[in-house]
């Protein structure tokens, strides 16, 4: 028998993010090299990447995409660094 998605929900164990981790939404919305993919998201996170696109004027698919070029820049890195660290170093 399928589990109920809800169900699952309360299973999740959330994990706190230090408030200097993540780039800002005005960060997110900056240009880039592109490859086109396809991936499936929570609908709960695509609201919100297009609440914070409307705000900030840009599309919600470049502030998911520089998110996670904010993540791999920070975890490419010999020594750990912040995401604002990583993303004020990030190659232009």
């Amino acid at each position: 028998m399928r589990e109920h998605p809800e169900d699952r929900r309360d299973k999740m164990v959330s994990t706190p993010v230090p408030t200097d981790a993540l780039p800002s939404p005005r960060q997110l919305a900056e240009k880039d090299d592109m490859v086109k993919i396809t991936i499936v998201l929570s609908r709960e996170s695509v609201s919100f990447f297009k609440e914070m696109a409307g705000q900030h004027g840009t599309q919600y698919q470049k502030m998911i995409r520089r998110l996670l070029d904010a993540y791999v820049q920070s975890h490419s890195r010999p020594t750990q660094t912040s995401w604002s660290q990583a993303w004020q170093n990030r190659r232009p």
